[in-house]
């Protein structure tokens, strides 16, 4: 039976994996870009690598981990090491495009753009995540029960909110967000931002 679970490093290679395979909307981004690996270096790896302890996933006995939740606790801090420190080193691979002229140039003005305060998010609500699961784990329960785990351990660490990003073109994902009854909020042109004020509520809005 599928069961949730705390992240492990030996996880590593197969949360890279998933991200890539979720990375379109929800679908599979495999071949999108010149390389695959541009996906998980910005989206799952730097969380894993900085904050371990607030990643968690959903461990099939058939699949082994078919989805997971990562977060930074201090959106402001995280970028400033995204900026200074993960990406130095794991972006040099992928140069700074000087127009955006393809879905890859995006990505990576994006990556090279991050930086404490570029989202406004992280004012009121400092902690923020990525979900991702693989279709076979889908409309189970699994998004709700990994996001009241991460709510959870963020509370215990004293974090009082916290926030997500989503394209408006990932409609899926908007109306999961919705179904959970989380905050939207004012966003840019393309997005939707979404918050979870962290109380003492023991799970994610009915």
């Amino acid at each position: 039976m599928p069961h949730l679970r705390p992240y492990r490093s030996a996880d590593r290679d197969r949360v890279a994996e998933i991200c890539v395979r979720t990375a379109l909307a929800g679908d599979d981004a495999t071949g999108v870009l010149s390389d695959d690996a541009i996906w998980p270096a910005i989206f799952v790896l730097p969380y894993v690598d900085r904050h371990p302890e607030f990643a968690f996933v959903v461990d099939d006995e058939r699949h082994g981990v078919v989805g997971y939740i990562v977060a930074a606790p201090d959106t402001r801090d995280f970028e400033q090491w995204f900026r200074a420190v993960w990406w130095p080193a794991h972006g040099a691979a992928w140069p700074k495009p000087t127009a955006e002229v393809t879905r890859e140039d995006g990505v990576l003005i994006y990556a090279y753009g991050r930086g404490p305060g570029v989202e406004p998010y992280g004012d009121r609500y400092p902690a923020h995540l990525h979900i991702d699961l693989m279709p076979e784990a889908q409309g189970q329960g699994w998004g709700r029960r990994l996001i009241d785990a991460l709510a959870g351990a963020l509370r215990d660490a004293g974090v009082n909110g916290l926030h997500l990003v989503a394209a408006v073109d990932n409609v899926r994902a908007l109306a999961f967000y919705r179904r959970l009854g989380l905050v939207e909020l004012e966003s840019h042109p393309g997005v939707q931002a979404f918050a979870l004020p962290l109380d003492a509520r023991a799970s994610t809005p009915a």
